[in-house]
């Protein structure tokens, strides 16, 4: 009696169907620890935390999943949506937002990483009628043309400042209206990590120059 041949669709469905079940069997042997550890300590695994932080003045206390990055909790739980996710791999710097004053990627840090800190996004650092002196800068120098990566790079650019004044030496004014606090080529410098598709980078240059009072 001759064997039955199966058909190419058969075989297919016979691959796939062994790796779901691999899958399956790897996914509870590795719970399996994990639920011994949890029952051996006589406690659940905590999948989410508590923290409070200061957001924009305001303090603001979440309940979050463990895995939320500062990004999501500020457009998710927060609905702060000026802060943009763009590559969501720390490479872009449209999700620029100030920590503690200084700037960090909110992509790349997770929310309960910020326990008692004072965060600061777009929408803290002015508004319409009363515009941040940066905001003010970038629109009348034409700083963006789509505006997508536009909060990141005003966050990104007053925290330049800022850091360009902390590393002044005490025996030299701090005041960033004096032009020789900073230069233009330092400012490329430390606002490469802040990407704009639209190549708007020479008028995002004139901004902060005026706000740093250089000329470019």
């Amino acid at each position: 009696m001759e064997l039955a041949m199966q058909s190419p669709t058969q075989l297919e469905i016979s691959r796939r169907d062994l790796l779901i079940s691999s899958a399956a069997a790897v996914a509870a042997t590795s719970a399996v620890p994990l639920a011994a550890a949890a029952q051996s300590s006589g406690s659940k695994m905590n999948l989410s935390t508590s923290i409070a932080f200061s957001v924009n003045g305001e303090q603001r206390e979440l309940i979050v999943d463990n895995r939320t990055t500062l990004l999501d909790a500020l457009r998710e739980h927060l609905h702060l949506t000026g802060t943009k996710k763009g590559c969501d791999h720390g490479q872009c710097g449209a999700c620029t937002v100030m920590v503690d004053g200084r700037r960090v990627n909110s992509c790349l840090t997770l929310a309960v990483m910020h326990e008692g800190d004072e965060i600061t996004t777009i929408e803290g650092l002015g508004e319409p009628g009363s515009l941040h002196p940066m905001q003010a800068a970038f629109v009348k120098h034409d700083g963006f043309q789509c505006g997508y990566c536009t909060p990141g790079q005003i966050c990104s650019s007053v925290a330049v400042l800022e850091e360009i004044k902390a590393n002044i030496p005490s025996h030299v004014t701090a005041d960033l209206t004096a032009p020789a606090s900073v230069t233009v080529t330092e400012i490329r410098e430390r606002m490469s990590g802040n990407i704009c598709r639209c190549g708007a980078y020479s008028n995002i240059v004139d901004a902060i120059t005026e706000v740093a009072g250089t000329k470019a």
